[in-house]
């Protein structure tokens, strides 16, 4: 094979130096649009980069300018719904602005007795971090070390600026859609085991649906709460748990359910399906999130802007990153959640 057969290589700096007649200080510093070099001088290293299909790496211009170029995402679970679609809103900002997003699954360190996660040197691999839900073993001791600024989604740290939305008001919400529906007894599930660590999700839609009921003057029955997590399969467990609580009687349920997400709810309307348990005749459900696949179910659910929330939770960093501070003056974002009505929800069973 002779040279001319030879692929060429990647155009370098060197090359467009050498072609534009300066040095490759000055092409960088053309290039990049650095102060010091000129107009004649710009125009001829950038004509030169042109004829040579030389492209600047963004990696390479970001580091100069001390910057990574990315994003990290600190979460606690990447399987859950919730998570994934905060991080698909939060991609479509970061990717316009060129920025690669990184994520830090915390995993077992969620839990009370791991160690906390190790921030001390993230801030050399991202400008910035997303933190998704973010346990409480991990603040405030571990992200005082993190020298990169932080915005939360879903959960609040003193002192540091987030997006959530108001989950007592979530709660609140669905029970009183069953309420005004004329719903006496109505369940909850269910709380969260993992909220020892927490996360109190669950627990404040559960402080949401027990005022909705002393509101309306309605009890609070202990046997009528169960703790599911936010899984399908608990959804499922749960029901089977008020079957056998109820001696295996449908019609001593309760009238209705507030599931704490739409995926437990999706279990319950499985187990309600195979147990022969009629949806809305016999028990209304009510689920929370709006979940891509809740209109599949006609569920009647809560709905929380869960993408909305990793966008604007994204811009709001990326606002840090720049010095801009966060707009609006707020520290943490509140959105509303709102009630949407389909056909998992009607006045309760004759007796």
């Amino acid at each position: 094979m002779t040279d001319t057969d030879a692929s060429p290589g990647p155009v370098g700096i060197v090359e467009v130096a050498a072609l534009a007649g300066v040095s490759p200080a000055t092409v960088s510093r053309a290039l990049r649009g650095i102060p010091g070099v000129s107009t004649a001088t710009r125009q001829l290293v950038q004509k030169a980069a042109a004829d040579l299909g030389y492209v600047a790496s963004p990696q390479a211009s970001a580091l100069a300018r001390g910057r990574t170029s990315a994003i990290g995402v600190l979460a606690p679970w990447i399987s859950r719904w919730f998570f994934t679609a905060v991080i698909e809103g939060a991609q479509d900002v970061v990717t316009a602005r060129g920025y690669d997003l990184l994520l830090y699954p915390l995993g077992a360190n969620a839990g009370p007795d791991a160690q906390p996660v190790d921030t001390r040197g993230l801030h050399k691999r991202v400008d910035g971090v997303l933190g998704l839900n973010v346990p409480v073993t991990m603040r405030p001791a571990t992200l005082k070390t993190l020298a990169a600024p932080l915005v939360t989604v879903g959960s609040t740290i003193p002192g540091v600026p987030g997006v959530r939305v108001d989950d007592q008001l979530v709660g609140y919400l669905a029970a009183r859609h069953l309420i005004d529906l004329g719903h006496r007894r109505i369940a909850f599930l269910g709380l969260d085991p993992d909220d020892m660590y927490g996360f109190t999700v669950a627990r404040d839609r559960h402080t949401g649906y027990c005022r909705a009921l002393a509101e309306a003057g309605l009890p609070t029955h202990p046997a009528d709460v169960e703790i599911t997590g936010f899984a399908v399969e608990a959804g499922e467990a749960a029901l089977e748990h008020q079957l056998a609580i109820a001696d295996w009687d449908p019609a001593a349920l309760p009238t209705a359910i507030v599931a704490v997400s739409d995926e437990v709810a999706m279990g319950v309307l499985y187990a309600a399906r195979h147990r022969g348990i009629r949806v809305p005749q016999d028990l209304s459900v009510v689920g929370v999130d709006n979940h891509d696949l809740s209109h599949l179910f006609d569920l009647t659910t809560v709905g929380q802007p869960v993408r909305q929330q990793g966008a604007i939770a994204a811009q709001m960093l990326l606002d840090l990153i720049d010095g801009r501070g966060v707009g609006g003056g707020e520290p943490v974002r509140l959105l509303e959640p709102g009630l949407v009505v389909r056909n998992t929800t009607a006045p309760p069973r004759a007796h």
